[in-house]
């Protein structure tokens, strides 16, 4: 027999016994959709963790660590702001650096008639909003002039607007942050995803918020580099320009933010290996329950394979014949599996907010995986089938 009339055959016995067919092929659908699933939902994962850690590329995050020496003399140091205004234009003429982001950050309290709540009140230059996206839902972003001239405009985020205006457009409204009148111009988007947390926050142009609490220090400092080429080389300039305006040694020191999503990456990975393969598992499940059915087939169909057998079949045939049946069955089972892990995981993705990458090699390795268990566990079957006495066969009731 050829091997389409094997094929045929074979369905031919599953479409005879649906129930069952389907009962058996459960195992190995669960099996392959749930490895997909994880892969999809872990690779996905990965890629919006690295996106919110890197930002728009090319970033590196400057902090401060004082030495003992510096903590000794200036218990208070912690307190302080560690980067300074003339600091900013210093790295602004490193070459290698194409921006420079600084904000200053401090909890205010911000009221709106009789409400007041607790806040985080963020001053921002120009560039942060080149870096960092301030997606505004409704009213408009900051201008060039708000920056230069230190307009008493603010943008809120949707949590803020929720709490101070009962969910009411804001824009427009005057609101006191640390009893100082702001105008604020703009909402921005509510944040999605799993892992977006909504907070009250306002961000002001960092003249105006310099003149509302008094400080022109900055508490964080973003470097964005020319090229990624030029990552390390800016690092060190700007780290070694620091320590020498601030005569210190190895306070002031720079972190890759794609060094970080890099290990991040990797931690994601190995953990969605981990749970891939323990979801994998319901695969040799899914296996032993065919093997168990296909040898009920073999007990069931006897007196056929005996009759076939007497017709001249040879061992060789009726294995052959048995393999494909199971292999039909695991092909069925893992393309339906691929279905429904695609389907699964890109309604898990839009739920939680991030991309769903459906790997191709886990596709296809599934499909594969699938019919080497028809194989392997249809060999026990098949075999038997195989080696039983045609004359006895042809007598089994």
């Amino acid at each position: 027999m050829s091997f389409f009339e094997n094929l045929m055959m074979a369905l031919s016995s599953l479409k005879a016994h649906k129930m069952r067919s389907i009962l058996t092929m459960l195992g190995i659908i669960i099996g392959v959709g749930a490895v997909i699933i994880v892969v999809a939902i872990g690779q996905g994962g990965e890629a919006m963790l690295k996106t919110q850690i890197t930002g728009s590329g090319n970033t590196m995050e400057m902090f401060y660590q004082p030495s003992d020496e510096e903590m000794r003399a200036n218990p208070n140091i912690f307190l302080e702001a560690p980067f300074k205004q003339e600091d900013i234009r210093a790295l602004e003429q490193i070459p290698e650096v194409k921006r420079v982001v600084a904000s200053s950050t401090k909890m205010s309290a911000a009221k709106f008639k009789e409400k007041s709540v607790d806040i985080s009140s963020t001053g921002i230059n120009k560039a942060y909003l080149q870096i960092n996206e301030l997606n505004v839902a409704k009213g408009r972003s900051f201008s060039a002039a708000d920056f230069l001239g230190g307009s008493r405009v603010g943008l809120i985020s949707n949590k803020l607007q929720e709490e101070l205006f009962k969910g009411k457009n804001a824009v427009g409204k005057i609101i006191l942050v640390a009893n100082q009148p702001i105008e604020i111009i703009g909402v921005l988007e509510k944040p999605t995803g799993l892992l977006a947390f909504g907070s009250m926050e306002i961000y002001l142009p960092f003249q105006t918020w310099k003149i509302i609490y008094g400080s022109s220090d900055y508490t964080q400092v973003t470097l964005q580099a020319a090229s990624a080429e030029q990552l390390q080389t800016a690092g060190k300039k700007a780290a070694n320009l620091l320590n020498k305006m601030h005569n210190t040694e190895k306070s002031y020191q720079v972190i890759n933010m794609e060094e970080i999503a890099q290990g991040i990456g990797q931690v994601t990975r190995i953990m969605t290996l981990i749970i891939g393969s323990i979801a994998g598992i319901s695969l040799f499940v899914g296996g032993i329950g065919v093997m168990n059915i296909m040898l009920v087939s073999v007990t069931e169909r006897t007196r056929e394979i005996g009759i076939r057998m007497a017709l001249g079949a040879t061992r060789g045939q009726v294995l052959t014949q048995f393999l494909i049946e199971s292999m039909t069955l695991t092909l069925i089972g893992g393309m339906i599996g691929i279905l429904l892990g695609w389907g699964v995981s890109e309604v898990v993705s839009l739920f939680a907010g991030w991309p769903s990458l459906i790997s191709w090699e886990v596709v296809v390795g599934g499909v594969l995986f699938s019919m080497v268990i028809g194989v392997v566990f249809g060999i026990l079957p098949a075999n038997k089938a195989a080696k039983l006495d045609p004359i006895e066969s042809l007598r089994y009731e």
